[in-house]
Parts: structure tokens; sequence; C-alpha cells
């Protein structure tokens, strides 16, 4: 009886922990062109990526405009419209 429930209690606390997961994350690798407090530009090919910063990211190492960086990100709703379905003729 007592493998039953611990099977059963490990079952759960791994499917709780899969949920809990968040969303992924991504990266992005390039030299800085530019910095604020806000935001990171950082030059990927020909494109230029900004990147959203505040107070709780973290830097390792001396950034400045120059540095060749990998950024770590995650994509993440600021806003959602839900549109009213068209009417069917």
């Amino acid at each position: 009886m007592k493998r039953v429930f611990f099977a059963v209690l490990i079952t759960l606390l791994t499917a709780s922990l899969a949920l809990a997961a968040g969303p992924k994350s991504y990266q992005v690798t390039g030299p800085v062109l530019e910095m604020t407090n806000d935001v990171i530009t950082v030059q990927k090919g020909k494109e230029k990526w900004q990147i959203g910063r505040d107070k709780d990211t973290k830097v390792k190492g001396d950034l400045k405009v120059g540095s060749k960086v990998t950024i770590e990100y995650i994509m993440k709703a600021t806003a959602v419209e839900v549109k009213a379905e068209a009417k069917k003729k």
C-alpha cells in the first residue's frame, strides 16, 4: 500500500512540475549596438534585435557597446485583444 501511495505521489509531483515550467526560452548572440536601462540592441546578421531588460535581468561580465553577448529571453504577452467572430452569411 505504501508503494502505491509513493508512486502516486511521485507521479503528481512530476506532473505539477511539468505544468509549472513556464514559457520556452530562446537566445540571440551578437555584438551590442546600443544599451539603455530598458533595452539592449544586438546585431544578428543583418538584423537589429531589441531585447527588453529590467532590474531583474542578470548580467555576467562587463556589458558595454561592442561586447559580444548571448542574451537568453522568453516571449511574454503584454496584452491580448480578442476579436469578435465574423457573422456567417
